[in-house]
């Protein structure tokens, strides 16, 4: 019998340090027990007390709405500053817009949000807003960080798009609007896409700024995480930390069925273009 190689080792271990902990937490989601670390029995009754929680369901509500706003804000956003800063020539300052826009990307968290926490302060006392800090000012915060993620994504498209497509339909007449519509969008089209599901998961997944930013308003779904496990983990965290596995599990099949059926599609087209 053959050996495995070290290469196929380290691969294995490696994938059971990181997915042997999330089964271990699907496993202890049906434990009848209020103790998380002791089994008493196969139950379901932390997912029924899971719904019951209305705290639980406003904070994912929450979330949710915020993470989406946020995530499409950072497109349009993320997605100018990366025609500006692959697009444009050579401009006074482009360097050092270039380089704030990619700050986010290396600032800690801390420091973004006590630097954002202070300018919601000093603008309420300017201009009268924000007068409560809440979900408006939770999106301003992801929006602004998110936005370096997607202009990273958006131009390394960016410079692999063929400028001859863009140029040719220009000189066929079509005005620059139209162009950008009719071919440069449907081609960093999977830029966008990732883009938006990587600003989506970060801010979903934010809890240090947006506990500078939050106030008694809006409380996110990590911000009630986190302040349940200090008391002591609750077993229904477990069971929401399952669902939301479930979640990305059947999403990323879903992606990866319809990526594979609209690539065999693409294939079958070119046979019959060769045949043809």
């Amino acid at each position: 019998m053959r050996k495995p190689s070290f290469t196929t080792v380290m691969l294995i271990l490696g994938l059971l340090f990181l997915y042997l902990p999330m089964l271990v937490l699907v496993f202890y989601s049906f434990n009848s027990s209020r103790l998380v670390t002791v089994w008493a029995g196969f139950s379901g009754r932390w997912y029924i007390e899971l719904f019951r929680d209305q705290q639980i369901l406003n904070a994912v509500w929450t979330s949710l709405r915020i993470a989406f706003f946020s995530a499409s804000m950072a497109v349009c956003l993320g997605t100018l500053a990366a025609f500006v800063m692959v697009r444009f020539g050579r401009f006074r300052g482009k360097t050092a817009l270039s380089s704030m826009v990619t700050a986010p990307l290396v600032m800690p968290e801390v420091i973004t949000g006590l630097s954002l926490l202070l300018l919601f302060v000093h603008m309420a006392q300017l201009i009268g807003w924000p007068a409560d800090r809440g979900m408006a000012t939770i999106w301003i915060a992801h929006t602004t960080f998110c936005s370096a993620y997607v202009a990273v994504v958006v131009s390394s498209r960016l410079r692999e798009v063929d400028l001859s497509l863009e140029e040719a339909a220009m000189d066929l007449g079509a005005p620059p609007v139209k162009t950008f519509f009719q071919i440069t969008l449907p081609v960093i089209a999977p830029a966008l896409a990732a883009g938006w599901l990587l600003a989506f998961t970060l801010s979903l997944d934010d809890l240090v700024i947006a506990s500078f930013v939050s106030g008694p308003g809006a409380t996110t779904l990590p911000m009630v995480v986190f302040s349940s496990v200090r008391l002591g983990v609750s077993p229904k965290i477990n069971a929401l930390a399952t669902l939301i596995i479930l979640t990305v599990s059947l999403a990323t099949f879903l992606a990866w069925y319809f990526m594979r059926r609209s690539e065999a599609k693409r294939r079958i087209a070119m046979q019959m273009q060769q045949e043809g």
